[in-house]
């Protein structure tokens, strides 16, 4: 066993193989050999630490100090100067650790580099998801042992799950063990699990750095939620942009195959279950469970007629558990910890973690993993390091282009399901879009509804027909050619929209209408004045 004095970790996702990670890896690790210190210095290349408009970042331990925006150019330089001599290189955007009596001692107090209670993300950045070993020494799979080794039964399996209060991280909050209960007590000699990955919701992308950092931590608990279920095939549905995300899952399936960690007979446990990947095509309506499965049955994605719901006839009318990939990454670690350990997290009736990206005008844009019940606050100013350039704060669209706009009165708001309820917001998918005092909210409310026109399927005309209306509205106001009346037509079809259409995409238009009209209504107004104004004034 070798000790290394110095550890550098390189995480690995779509921005940063764009930046040249894959090069400065490669020109790191030559320079290592070169020198003869390979027995003292380990590169590991690792899923997304969850930073991103910063290109490559690097991460050197034990100082764990982090650098930014790296280029192979600068490889050379990182290496004489602060791998040989222990000098930081300070040209180079970085972040960095002190010593206090003889330790070292983070001296961050905000950003996305702050510690964090990781639940689903514990492991991405710290290992090499590529290496099926180092996986399974980071307790990759011990969940699934403990299940073989304590012959605990799927139904007891369910009760764990249903009594950390774990509910769906996809958007819709349905608790997780009540939905894989009503798919095991459906009778059926076929069942099947599908992990919705397919995120299509602007501003998301935890699921992609969960696939990209921790693939393993999806596939096992599949195969436990398979097992649950009495499912012996689970398919992932991935959205096809994410061409990395769908490598690494594709190699860690193969690499659990080669381990019998997936097959028949796994671990001579009598457990069958196996993984497919299916690649999306692009339709944001397929985040929607109905229409995914009908995607992956190779239709059109659009929507089914609910109830009967999947859990009764889903997969070629077999009954089917359809879970976020978030959703799933909890299980594997409430297995092992118990219930009580997990729903000791959060907030009452919001157990757990959860998953944020927060993007917008944010000293620090990324992903971040905090207790349920934080607030949006501490969310935006400690772990976004708060508004860019001392800016004041405007607004905040809360749960991606389906959400909420929230206004500074909301900022002591709790995010979790229940608090966000009471105000009349929605969790969604976690992302956080901050906006600062110089945003206008109708040019905002104007790419959502363009989004919302260009992504419904066209099955119902209430949310065919109505989205293009809002839209032809929406930039009718926005150019100053609107009046007050316009506004109250907006209100009107979204709310017919939210009683008439076919699916959640018509029916969650409201959300960020209403919220920009009833909560900015000044910035709607401003322009209709200005306009006005200016007519007066040519008369």
């Amino acid at each position: 066993m070798s000790f290394y004095r110095m550890h550098i970790i390189i995480p690995m996702d779509e921005e940063a193989v764009e930046h040249g990670a894959i090069e400065v890896k490669r020109e790191l690790s030559e320079l290592i050999e070169k020198n003869n210190l390979k027995d003292e210095v380990k590169v590991i290349e690792t899923g997304p630490v969850g930073v991103v408009g910063k290109g490559v970042v690097m991460i050197i331990y034990p100082e764990r100090l982090y650098y930014y925006n790296v280029k192979p150019s600068d490889v050379k330089e990182i290496f004489e100067e602060h791998i040989v001599k222990g000098r930081i290189v300070k040209r180079i955007e970085h972040d960095y650790g002190e010593k206090r009596a003889g330790k070292i001692v983070d001296y961050k107090t905000v950003g996305l580099t702050r510690e964090q209670k990781r639940v689903v993300l514990d492991r991405c950045s710290i290992i090499n998801t590529l290496d099926m070993e180092e996986v399974i020494a980071k307790g990759g799979y011990s969940a699934i042992e403990k299940i073989i080794s304590e012959k605990i039964k799927p139904e007891e399996i369910i009760e764990e799950v249903k009594n950390s209060g774990l509910r769906g991280r996809g958007g819709a909050g349905f608790p997780t063990g009540l939905k894989w209960d009503f798919t095991r007590r459906t009778p059926g000699d076929e069942k099947y699990l599908i992990c919705n990955a397919d995120e299509g919701e602007p501003g998301t992308y935890k699921d992609r750095l969960i696939l990209e950092g921790d693939p393993h931590k999806l596939i096992e608990a599949m195969i436990i939620g398979g097992y649950a279920v009495g499912a012996e095939k689970g398919y992932i549905y991935i959205r096809g942009e994410y061409q990395l995300s769908i490598e690494r899952t594709q190699k860690a399936i193969d690499d659990a195959r080669k381990f019998n960690l997936l097959g028949k007979n796994i671990l001579e446990s009598g457990i069958n279950f196996d993984i497919e990947i299916k690649k999306g095509a692009g339709a944001y309506v397929c985040g929607e469970e109905t229409a995914l499965i009908e995607s992956l049955e190779g239709k059109r994605g659009q929507p089914r007629k609910k109830p009967p719901y999947p859990v009764n006839k889903g997969l070629w009318e077999k009954p089917t558990a359809v879970n976020n990939v978030e959703t799933l990454a909890n299980i594997p670690a409430i297995i092992i910890n118990g219930a009580n350990w997990f729903k000791n997290l959060g907030a009452v009736n919001s157990s757990g973690t959860k998953v944020f990206t927060i993007l917008g005008h944010v000293e620090y844009p990324g992903l971040v993993e905090v207790e349920m019940g934080t607030p949006l606050k501490d969310i935006i100013n400690i772990y976004g390091g708060g508004v860019k350039k001392g800016k004041k704060f405007k607004a905040a669209l809360i749960g991606g282009a389906a959400g909420v706009f929230l206004s500074e009165k909301l900022l002591n708001v709790s995010m979790d399901y229940e608090s966000l309820k009471e105000n009349k917001a929605v969790l969604g998918s976690g992302a956080i879009l901050v906006m600062d005092e110089d945003t206008s909210i109708p040019e905002i409310l104007f790419s959502i509804l363009k989004f919302f026109a260009h992504e419904s399927c066209g099955q119902c005309s209430p949310c065919r027909i109505g989205t293009r209306h809002l839209v032809d509205l929406i930039y009718k106001i926005k150019n100053g050619e609107g009046t007050e009346k316009d506004l109250d037509m907006m209100l009107k079809i979204v709310e017919t929209m939210k009683e008439t259409s076919f699916c959640p995409l018509g029916q969650s238009v409201i959300m960020p209408v209403k919220s920009a009209l009833t909560n900015f209504k000044e910035d709607f107004i401003k322009i209709l004045n200005k306009k006005n104004n200016e007519e007066v004034l040519n008369a």
